[in-house]
């Protein structure tokens, strides 16, 4: 009796882990290990070259010597930055292309990044705000209107906003704006000379306490991003098939909206109008993690910031000694790797 009463008790036994969760678990200490190195590439390259045990006496012990201030403030701040803004901008183009059901969504195709870009220089050029805290709400506020008008314009008509009437209009919005965006800076000569770097996008030479001012705002959207990572999976299936297993499509939507215009918000108010990390990104990383959209935001998370840094180095190296803004060098990276996605034929099966 008591032999089986210790029977019924013990614990079952552990049931072996499915090997696709051991693959993703596997690739994420990958991918962290690979995040962490470009980390350290960035602090320790730049147009400037200085010896590794330099560096290495920046981080632990600076004497306040220019080329210790060189790393323990310009090269950290950037990095800090540049991980920022590719966490942003990796997590953001995930949620909308689950969202949208569309592989080709981005925010910078979609209008957000453009409206966002757009609002910051009409505040620079109407209102002249110069500091990184007064230019984000008009980043939100240009984000969450850009986001409102594609999103109408693509509603009109037969069949409603469709994937390929979002790419459209959001295309045809982009171009616009950034048409506008590069009149206002050529009629102001001031304007255009503040506006130059920032609007090609760039983590250099931004004002102090940008990556500081812009962190809440990410973590805000981060954990907006986390709370619909699980219905995602659902929606990807389309909205009667979510509505059917109780999923509050409305709900989703709108918090996939906040979360967007909180993560594109802060990284365009910060580095101004980067693209390609959101649509390259999500792309890449379904190779290991599959259709399962919270892997995906977890992978986009990590991988994305790599993407930043590894451009923001590279600028620093092509011109040297002059350096390249983030902004230009993204596309060198990014077209490559889109055609590679594009072509292969076990990406356009997921």
């Amino acid at each position: 009796m008591a032999q089986a009463l210790a029977r019924t008790a013990a614990p079952p036994p552990a049931r072996p882990s499915h090997p696709r969760t051991t693959r993703r678990l596997l690739g994420l200490g990958v991918a962290v290990g690979v995040l962490l190195a470009a980390v350290v590439l960035s602090v320790a390259v730049g147009s400037a070259m200085l010896p590794l045990d330099v560096v290495w006496q920046a981080l632990t012990a600076p004497d306040g010597s220019a080329s210790h201030a060189t790393v323990s403030g310009a090269r950290v701040d950037r990095t800090l930055l540049g991980v920022l803004v590719g966490v942003s901008l990796g997590v953001a183009g995930a949620l909308i292309q689950a969202l949208t059901r569309n592989p080709l969504a981005d925010p910078g195709i979609l209008g957000v990044n453009a409206g966002a870009g757009f609002a910051v220089t009409l505040g620079v050029a109407v209102f002249g705000v110069t500091r990184i805290e007064q230019y984000l709400p008009f980043a939100f506020a240009g984000a969450i209107a850009g986001s409102a008008v594609v999103y109408l314009a693509a509603s009109g008509g037969r069949g409603g906003p469709t994937p390929l009437r979002l790419t459209l209009v959001g295309i045809a919005f982009t171009a616009v704006l950034s048409g506008i965006s590069q009149t206002l800076a050529l009629i102001d000569t001031e304007t255009f000379d503040r506006m130059r770097f920032w609007g090609a996008g760039t983590v250099t030479d931004r004002p102090g306490g940008t990556a500081a001012a812009v962190a809440p705002f990410v973590l805000a959207g981060l954990v907006a991003a986390a709370c619909c990572a699980r219905p995602l999976n659902a929606i990807a299936l389309g909205d009667d098939a979510a509505r059917a297993v109780g999923l509050r499509v409305g709900a989703t939507r709108t918090g996939v909206v906040i979360a967007v215009t909180l993560l594109c918000g802060a990284a365009t108010a910060a580095a101004g109008p980067l693209v390609f990390v959101g649509l390259m990104v999500p792309h890449a990383v379904r190779w290991v993690t599959g259709p399962d959209w919270r892997w995906i935001l977890v992978y986009s998370a990590v991988l994305a910031p790599v993407i930043v840094l590894v451009a923001d180095v590279l600028g620093r190296l092509i011109v040297l000694p002059s350096e390249l803004p983030v902004g230009v060098v993204m596309p060198l990276i990014g077209v490559p790797v889109l055609i590679v996605l594009v072509r292969g034929s076990r990406v356009r099966a997921l």
